[in-house]
C-alpha cells in the first residue's frame, strides 16, 4: 500500500507538472499569435471609402490636454495636417496638463465661435459642465482617448470618440513582457487614475499578467503630468523594494520613461536590461528614439496617430452633414528593436502606408 500510495503522489506531481507545461506552451502561443496578428492588421486600409464631400468654410478648435505628451502632439498634429487638406482653419488650445487649463480652455474656444471641437484627452467626468456647456451651444465634439470605447457616446455628448483597440493595446503590451520575461515576468504597473482610459489599460495590463501566472509587483497610480518630478526618485525607491524580481515596466503612455534613464543608470542597468520598459501608448518620438538606440524601453505600442487626426476630421465632417460616424477602428503596431523603421518608423512614429491620406481625399472632393 505504501508503494502504491508513493507510486500514486509521484503520478500526480508528474502529471500536473506535465499540464501546467502544456498550458504555458499554449500561453506563449497565444501571445506570439496575437501580437503576430497585429502587425498583419495595418498593411492594407480598411477603414471608410464612402461618405459625405467636405462641408466647406469651417473654423474648427482643438483643446489639447498636453503637448508634452507625444501621443496628443501626435494627434494634434495629424488634425493640422487634415484639416488643411479638407480645406478648413484649426486652432490648437493646450491646457498644460492641469484640471483648471482643461476647465479653462472651453472658455477659450467657445470665445472663437467654432463650428465645432476636438478634445484630445480629456476626462468627460471631469469636465461634465464645460461639455454640456458645448452641447448646449450646439456644437459637434469629436474626443480622442476620452473614454477607453471607440465610437459614439450620447452621455458625454461625443459624436465620437476615436482610439484604438484599449483592451488590445493592454493586452499586447503585457503579453510581449511574459514573452520577453520566458513566462514568468515580474511587473510593475504604472497609471494615472485622472484618465478612465488609462485606469481601464493598467487594470487589463493586470488582468492578463496574473491570468498567465505573471506577478504584478505593484500597481502604481502617478500623474503624467507630474512624470518629470516624480519618476526619477519613485524608481529609485522601486528598485530598491523590488529588486530582480522586477523584470518589466508596464506603463499606460511613453511619457512615464521619458524620466527613468538617470535613476536606472545610476544603478548600473544597461539600456538594454532589466526592468524593461513596455509601453502600452502611444508610439512617442521618444519612444521610438529609446527603442532604436536599446535605451531605457523595449517596446511601444503604437497608434497611428497622424491618422487618428484624419479620422477626427472625417468625422467632424460627417457629424457637420448630419451622417453616421464612419465605424472605423485604427490599427496598432507592436514596435520592437527588430521592427522600429516599419510603417514610419524612419520618422519616429507609426504612420501606416496603406493610402489612408488618399482614401479621405477622395470621399472629401466628391462633387
Amino acid at each position: 500500500m505504501r508503494k502504491n500510495a508513493i507510486g500514486f503522489v509521484l503520478a500526480a506531481v508528474l502529471a500536473a507538472g506535465t499540464m501546467s507545461m502544456a498550458r504555458a506552451e499554449n500561453s506563449a502561443a497565444e501571445a506570439r499569435a496575437f501580437i503576430e496578428g497585429l502587425a498583419a492588421s495595418a498593411a492594407e486600409w480598411d477603414g471608410p471609402t464612402t461618405g459625405p464631400a467636405s462641408v466647406p468654410d469651417k473654423l474648427v478648435v482643438a483643446l489639447a490636454d498636453d503637448l508634452t505628451n507625444g501621443g496628443v502632439l501626435g494627434v494634434a498634429r495629424g488634425l493640422e495636417e487634415a484639416a488643411e487638406a479638407i480645406g478648413w482653419q484649426i486652432k490648437i488650445i493646450e491646457a498644460g496638463g492641469t484640471v483648471s487649463g482643461r476647465s479653462s480652455s472651453f472658455g477659450q474656444a467657445l470665445a472663437l465661435r467654432p463650428d465645432g471641437i476636438f478634445i484630445l484627452g480629456y476626462n468627460p467626468t471631469e469636465q461634465k459642465a464645460q461639455l454640456e456647456q458645448v452641447e448646449r451651444a450646439g456644437l459637434p465634439m469629436i474626443a480622442w482617448h476620452s473614454l477607453s470605447e471607440n465610437g459614439p457616446s450620447e452621455e458625454d455628448g461625443f459624436f465620437v470618440n476615436v482610439t484604438t483597440d484599449a483592451r488590445d493595446v493592454a493586452k499586447a503590451a503585457a503579453y510581449w513582457a511574459y514573452l520577453d520575461a520566458q513566462e514568468k515576468p515580474g511587473v510593475i504597473i504604472f497609471t494615472d487614475s485622472t484618465f478612465e482610459i488609462a485606469v481601464n489599460k493598467a487594470d487589463w495590463m493586470k488582468e492578463t499578467i496574473e491570468s498567465l501566472g505573471g506577478e504584478v509587483l505593484e500597481y502604481v497610480d502617478t500623474p503624467i503630468a507630474e512624470t518629470s518630478t516624480r519618476m526619477p526618485q519613485l524608481t529609485t525607491t522601486l528598485l530598491q523594494r523590488h529588486g530582480a524580481k522586477w523584470t518589466h515596466s508596464l506603463a499606460i503612455n511613453d511619457l512615464y520613461f521619458d524620466f527613468m534613464r538617470p535613476s536606472l543608470a545610476a544603478a548600473g542597468i544597461p539600456g538594454d536590461g532589466m526592468p524593461r520598459a513596455v509601453a502600452a501608448g502611444d508610439g512617442s518620438e521618444a519612444a521610438y528614439q529609446r527603442i532604436r538606440s536599446r535605451e531605457y524601453q523595449a517596446v511601444t505600442v503604437a497608434e497611428p496617430l497622424n491618422l487618428q487626426g484624419w479620422q477626427m476630421i472625417d468625422e467632424m465632417n460627417r457629424a457637420f452633414a448630419k451622417e453616421e460616424w464612419s465605424g472605423y477602428q485604427s490599427p496598432l503596431h507592436v514596435v520592437t528593436h527588430e521592427n522600429v523603421e516599419r510603417d514610419g518608423g524612419a520618422e519616429n512614429r507609426f504612420d501606416p502606408d496603406n493610402g489612408y491620406r488618399e482614401a479621405y481625399r477622395a470621399i472629401w472632393s466628391k462633387d
